[in-house]
């Protein structure tokens, strides 16, 4: 049967030419000069500007914003396709370059909005042209007065990109070169990180086994430069934040994801106190397939019933069909992605691990490209389902002013895990037998397994690395000692073998946009339970209320989004226990169906 859907995205709609387009080429020497000279005005500008004036120089940050994104989103596809792109890898220095001069030409607007007396200011975001970014001009207010100087803070810019960001190039190199030996099919293969990762989900315990055993001696023989990477990234954040007097390692990542710390708080003790609800998880699932406990490569792994493939086709009209029950809208944004070829999917070597959406505001169409590697699992469909959430937030976004569209992380994953969970509950009420709806359900428990325990995991991991490094670099060996006991307390010591090496394997440790790039998971992922429960209790009707609250989503604090659009307050356990309460209805309802 021929493919209806290529699995190959079009970049060339934007640049034609990948890394060698003379179009790209322009794009970022005209940043290279209108970005400074945008700075040269607002450092210019005079403390009794007018209303007009800060119009147009907000109008022109804004565009600029946009163009830098879209250089941005176009290196990171072309990297992420290709690891060994050489000429990407250069263009992506020039972007980071790029990117160090906007966020200087920020802090110089943040001081003057900070010079503003409180009179004229309100009255600046009270004008009809401006309030719509009013709050985000209040966070920059504020962000200043939080910051060193503007000279200090436009050096900080200057030298991260070959002091900070390069050691987050160094990792991607190191994975990208990368090759994991691996017999398949009577032949001895060389795979990629992307392609080795995914044979983790091979229903033979004996295949996932040797998978995890080369997986870690590869991690492990290149753990001495990673180990590297790491404490300078790390370094350099603790430094800067000792200067600009910022006493938590946690300040930075709160403030970005617009939440307290005592919602955090909350949000942890409440699962804490929930965990032992999944012991009985475990031990079924240990039981079923014949191991008296779980070992790291189980926890994820397909049971026997789920293993049978999808193909990408398949997976694509499931997705469109189930998205139509709940809001068309979301649906023909899916079909655009298919059909468009807004999609990178095939799996093939030279990828790197992982999946991700990146948005390309240019067109203010709300275009966007998701990059995974499918491998017609059940996990890859709800890969592709969470990749689209992601999408379906910008587009709803698209006709916002680009400041009001910088949504924080933690409700980012809000949609993208909403959308997973209508894939997979329509999978698991579609199941025609028994064996197939058990298969179903283990998956959505294990994604709830994912965020409550091993992102829990990678929070204690970091929280103490952190705390360690405050006294000097630590070395590989503490790192996997460190991580262990984070897996172990996380998961409770439900499991008989643990992934030590996991600060080496994942990427989310190694970026430089996002610093703790793990609890605003776990923040998405509950937070959308509980919207997920209401849209059922309301039915279609409740469509236009997840678009208006997506639509907020950087324009407030999420508690001020939750008690405005849910009517319910996130420093408190009741909303994440109720959600967690639905997570305990799954396990039951696993028992009762696995019970012999």
């Amino acid at each position: 049967m021929t493919q209806k859907y290529e699995m190959n995205w079009d970049l060339d709609v934007f640049f034609e030419g990948g890394s060698s387009s003379s179009a790209f080429a322009e794009l970022l020497e005209q940043l290279k000069s209108e970005i400074p000279a945008l700075k040269k005005e607002l450092e210019s500008m005079k403390e009794d500007a007018g209303v007009e004036v800060w119009h147009d120089l907000l109008a022109r940050y804004q565009k600029l914003m946009s163009s830098t994104l879209q250089a941005y989103s176009f290196v990171d596809c072309l990297t992420s396709a290709n690891v060994k792109d050489d000429k990407a890898k250069n263009l992506g220095g020039h972007v980071q370059a790029i990117h160090a001069d906007l966020l200087a030409a920020s802090t110089v607007l943040e001081a003057g909005l900070a010079k503003l007396s409180d009179e004229s200011f309100t009255a600046l975001i009270s004008d009809a042209k401006i309030e719509r970014i009013a709050f985000n001009l209040a966070e920059k207010r504020k962000a200043s007065l939080d910051k060193l100087n503007p000279a200090m803070e436009e050096l900080v810019g200057d030298l991260s990109v070959s002091g900070y960001h390069a050691w987050s190039d160094v990792y991607s190199s190191v994975v990208g070169r990368m090759e994991i030996p691996f017999e398949e099919d009577g032949e001895e293969k060389k795979l990629s990180v992307g392609q080795m990762f995914t044979r983790f989900q091979s229903p033979d315990r004996e295949v996932r086994k040797d998978v995890f055993e080369r997986w870690e001696a590869a991690w492990t023989n290149e753990s001495e430069l990673i180990a590297l990477a790491l404490n300078n990234l790390a370094g350099y954040r603790l430094a800067l934040y000792k200067h600009r007097k910022w006493d938590s390692i946690l300040k930075e990542p709160l403030e970005m994801n617009r939440m307290s710390e005592e919602t955090l708080t909350t949000m942890w003790e409440t699962i804490s106190q929930n965990k032992h609800r999944l012991t009985p998880f475990f031990e079924r699932k240990a039981k079923i397939i014949g191991v008296d406990k779980l070992s790291w490569y189980d926890v994820d792994a397909p049971l026997p019933a789920g293993s049978s493939k999808v193909s990408f086709d398949e997976a694509a009209t499931f997705i469109t069909e189930q998205f139509q029950q709940f809001n068309p809208q979301m649906a023909e944004f899916a079909k655009m992605n298919f059909e468009d070829r807004w999609i990178e999917a095939e799996d093939r070597p030279g990828k790197r691990p992982g999946g991700f959406m990146t948005d390309f505001p240019e067109n203010n169409k709300g275009e966007s490209r998701i990059f995974m590697t499918f491998a017609g699992t059940p996990g890859c469909v709800s890969t592709l389902a969470h990749e689209l959430g992601h999408g379906y937030h910008t587009y709803v976004m698209k006709d916002l002013p680009m400041l009001a569209q910088r949504y924080a992380m933690n409700v980012a994953e809000t949609a993208s895990t909403f959308a997973e969970m209508i894939v997979i509950d329509a999978a698991i009420t579609k199941a025609t037998d028994k064996e197939e709806k058990v298969a179903l359900l283990a998956e959505k428990i294990q994604s709830a397994i994912a965020f409550c325990m091993n992102i829990h995991a990678r929070f204690l991991f970091e929280t103490k690395f952190y705390a360690a490094r405050k006294n000097g670099p630590v070395s590989k060996d503490s790192l996997n000692e460190l991580m262990e006991q984070a897996q172990k307390d996380a998961f409770i010591n439900l499991l008989g073998e643990y992934n030590p090496t996991f600060w080496a394997s994942k990427l989310h440790f190694y970026g430089t946009d996002v610093p703790f790039y793990n609890f605003p998971y776990t923040f998405g992922y509950l937070f959308s339970t509980g919207i997920y429960a209401r849209a059922l209790a309301e039915g279609p009707s409740f469509a236009d209320k997840y678009d208006s609250l997506l639509k907020d989503t950087a324009s407030m604090s999420v508690e001020e989004l939750a008690s405005r659009h849910l009517g319910v307050d996130l420093t408190k356990p009741d909303f994440w226990q109720d959600a967690l309460d639905l997570v305990a209805a799954d396990v039951e309802e696993f028992l009762a169906l696995t019970n012999e």
